[in-house]
């Protein structure tokens, strides 16, 4: 439980993994099913975990410490490491059967028909959830429509902020310096405390609203989810500050500036997403980083405009 607790806060998470090989949950028999998943050491114990009290062979790639479905698109949960696993592992003498059960998510990495010519054991794509591989059993191995639905619910969300926090704090730690150094410049420490205060606001609107409520923000882009939920803080954070006093060019640099800042990190935030594609995201970059880069841009000059007009 702790080391899952420090992998959800980003420590060590490249080196929470478990040994490849051929394990045994509880006595299977030469009958019992083989479960496969990656040796990502989270995924390992959700799996044993989902199988508790069960006899079942539970078969570990070297994923590299990389869950099952980023594994499958990079490759490593593919099939040259099945076979390889299946060969070392001297499964064909284990089981009386030649049936692999395999995450719906790890199809990607794998050719079945591959497999089965080079090993003589067929795969079939059992579940998405380990959660459901019980009820997968006990359905006599079918999976229903369920077993395939992919969710991304606040919960889902939810448990995924904590890595993307501490991911971000050399960011906030770099903007922080950079409005100390402003405010000693300056001679208006109010001033830079101020600016810290928006952007901090802005980085925790990005990083931690903008996903928790991604499915009520409108629009398909991350970007601009995540620019929606960066204007709203604008209005909180003049609220607060007592923005009634700032001159116009402060406002419109605030406008300009805190949306972009929101609207990156929520950008971010794709990696963890089952929405979004590959070339989606790509393509949704090519257009907001620079879009994000002018806006922040034009918010400093209009800073400095006020400042010496």
């Amino acid at each position: 439980m702790l080391g899952a607790w420090k992998v959800r806060w980003g420590m060590g998470r490249m080196n929470y993994m478990v040994p490849p090989g051929l394990y045994a949950i509880n006595n299977p028999a030469t009958t019992d099913p083989v479960v496969v998943t990656a040796n990502y050491k989270m995924s390992y114990d959700i799996v044993r975990s989902a199988l508790e009290g069960r006899n079942i062979w539970l078969l570990v790639l070297e994923t590299y410490g990389i869950n099952v479905w980023c594994a499958a698109g990079k490759g490593t949960f593919g099939t040259g490491e099945l076979v390889r696993r299946v060969v070392s592992s001297r499964l064909a003498e284990l089981v009386s059967h030649r049936r692999l059960l395999l995450p719906i998510l790890g199809a990607p990495g794998v050719a079945a028909h591959e497999v089965a010519r080079q090993t003589g054991f067929s795969v079939s794509y059992a579940t998405i959830r380990a959660a459901e591989l019980p009820a997968y059993l006990d359905n006599g191995m079918l999976t229903t429509p369920a077993m395939r639905e992919l969710t991304f619910t606040f919960y889902e969300r939810l448990v995924l902020i904590p890595v993307e926090l501490v991911g971000a704090l050399k960011s906030v730690a770099v903007i922080g310096v950079v409005c100390l150094l402003l405010s000693a410049v300056s001679g208006d420490p109010v001033a830079g405390m101020l600016a810290f205060c928006a952007c901090l606001g802005a980085w925790l609107a990005g990083i931690v609203v903008g996903p928790l409520l991604l499915p009520w923000l409108p629009g398909r882009s991350f970007a601009l989810k995540g620019a929606v939920i960066g204007l709203l803080w604008c209005g909180v954070f003049y609220l607060l500050a007592g923005g009634q006093a700032w001159s116009k060019w402060v406002i419109v640099a605030i406008i300009l500036a805190l949306p972009a800042v929101s609207a990156f990190y929520t950008l971010n935030f794709t990696g963890c997403s089952p929405y979004t594609s590959r070339s989606g995201v790509k393509k949704e970059m090519r257009i907001a980083l620079p879009a994000m880069g002018v806006a922040i841009l034009l918010g400093v000059v209009s800073v400095l405009v006020g400042r010496f007009l």
